[in-house]
């Protein structure tokens, strides 16, 4: 079973995602896009975070994944 960690920050208007260890984040990647890649030594994506992300208060928001076999 896979662990996914997503954290949002209403004040810096972020939206991280991890699905590995934050702990072994070794070098960020920016993309260009405003969104940032997390990497582990071995240079895996281990999580990303999209900046200038905001959801209005008032509106509910929920996350859901979608498991696709390769």
């Amino acid at each position: 079973m896979a662990n996914v960690k997503v954290y949002y920050d209403r004040v810096g208007n972020t939206l991280a995602v991890w699905y590995g260890n934050p702990e072994a984040e070794y070098i960020c990647e920016e993309t260009g896009d405003e969104v940032i890649l997390m990497k582990d030594k071995s240079g895996r994506v281990i999580g990303f975070e999209r900046l200038n992300f905001s959801v209005a208060e008032s509106e509910p928001w929920s996350v859901s994944f979608e498991t696709v076999a390769v």
